[in-house]
């Protein structure tokens, strides 16, 4: 391995793609001691670890949001990236330049004592990262399932799941007991524990009472309302009316309200109210902006003020196509038009699934082609398509521009362009965009 902390982060990238056997190996024995030899075990005095099968995203975003308005000085780790590579670690809202991961990754190259996975490697490079400039809190996405993943070396002050649905089966198991009891696996001993799923698995509950965890549930501690113009949350202490609609689930912004409640600081409520006005993140049931929409009109050669609206989410599973579907059956009655869906999915995910609860409200659909070892062709998406629902208006193209393109041609004004399926989905259009 000839890299060093000035070579470009794209060849350290191929790099670490390639550095072990496998591309997912489960286990935090390997990462675990190469994190204790370099002291990368304590980078914050206040860690939050936030998993859950949708919704970590928005929830950490939101938290950041509003710790960076209190005036702490915070860091985040997410996954995946939408672009960037530089997207997975921010800190004080920005993310950082291509030479602080590349002399942070020639550290860990350096300093390792076992092969280590992308994630793996990625994971210790942002805990080293976070180490350096003297953080107040941190907040760890949990990359997959909880217990064996690679965030899980961090002993938190503070676990919050958002949501517990089926996906990753082949690595949490088939059943919400079995996933529930993985997510489980960021509980700490006497820690809070923050739940914003109202239908909470008894395996997840098992693993709060025998750590002693001060468990806040939605709909048991903590509950929330939509009103026609605003929403409300209350707890046992405290009741918030009038709340601004912001542009994340408001099930995720609830448990991020509900998370605040247990921090130990004095978090005033102006500053939530701010937050939640504020607060936005690409690919989460995003409207495009006028921006977007000038390229967009640009690209095909259409005129801005007839195009539709375009919404992008990267929603990819049964629990948040349930979500996009009554979101759009709102939008769809407000807007009298067609919903035409460009849908692009990894194979290995559950494609009729996510079918089943958007054929309903869709009326026309363009199955894109998505490239890797996990895409499929939009001919393959198709045919799972047209299989389990016959009856669909369906084509394939070989990209996900293609198929907003021919989206385009057949719609108006009033209608509502839908491009989903997958984080890979929405990044080939937005860097279009941008």
């Amino acid at each position: 391995m000839n890299l060093k902390a000035t070579s470009p982060l794209s060849e350290w990238l191929s790099y670490l793609e390639n550095s072990h056997f496998k591309a997912i190996d489960l286990g935090l024995e390997r990462i675990k001691s190469v994190a204790e030899k370099m002291d990368l075990l304590h980078t914050a005095p206040y860690v939050i670890t936030v998993g859950g099968t949708n919704g970590k995203g928005t929830t950490c975003r939101l938290l950041e949001t509003i710790l960076l308005r209190h005036g702490l000085r915070v860091g985040v780790y997410s996954s995946p990236h939408l672009l960037r590579y530089n997207e997975r670690v921010r800190i004080q809202n920005q993310d950082l330049p291509n030479e602080a991961h590349t002399t942070s990754f020639a550290f860990i190259e350096e300093n390792k004592t076992e092969s280590l996975t992308y994630f793996e490697f990625s994971t210790l490079s942002a805990l080293h990262l976070f180490k350096q400039h003297q953080l107040d809190v941190v907040i760890l996405e949990v990359g997959l399932g909880g217990r064996l993943d690679a965030t899980n070396i961090v002993d938190s002050n503070l676990a919050v799941i958002t949501s517990i649905d089926i996906d990753h089966t082949d690595f949490l198991g088939n059943t919400r007991e079995a996933i529930a009891f993985e997510k489980a696996g960021i509980f700490r001993q006497n820690c809070p524990v923050v739940i914003g799923e109202a239908n909470v698995p008894n395996t997840m509950l098992e693993q709060a009472a025998r750590l002693d965890c001060q468990v806040s549930r939605r709909e048991l501690d903590w509950s929330f309302q939509i009103n026609s113009e605003s929403w409300q949350w209350q707890s046992q202490k405290v009741r918030l009316e009038n709340l601004p609609f912001c542009q994340i689930p408001l099930m995720n912004a609830a448990t991020a309200l509900a998370v605040v409640e247990q921090l130990p600081f004095d978090i005033q409520e102006n500053t939530l109210r701010e937050a939640l006005q504020s607060v936005e993140l690409v690919g989460r049931f995003q409207t495009i902006k006028e921006k977007q929409r000038e390229k967009l009109a640009n690209l095909f050669d259409q005129e801005i003020d007839n195009l539709p609206t375009v919404i992008v989410d990267v929603g990819h599973n049964p629990h948040a196509a349930a979500y996009l579907s009554e979101k759009l059956t709102a939008l769809k009655a407000q807007k009298q038009g067609k919903l035409i869906a460009v849908c692009g999915m990894l194979k290995d995910k559950d494609a009729q699934g996510v079918f089943t609860h958007l054929v309903p409200i869709v009326d026309e659909w363009h199955c894109a082609t998505l490239g890797g070892y996990r895409g499929q062709t939009g001919g393959e998406l198709q045919l799972k398509l047209t299989e389990f629902f016959p009856d669909v208006k369906a084509k394939s193209q070989n990209s996900v521009m293609n198929a907003v393109q021919i989206a385009l041609k057949s719609a108006v004004k009033n209608d509502i362009i839908l491009i989903f399926g997958s984080f890979h989905t929405v990044a080939e259009f937005w860097q279009e965009v941008e």
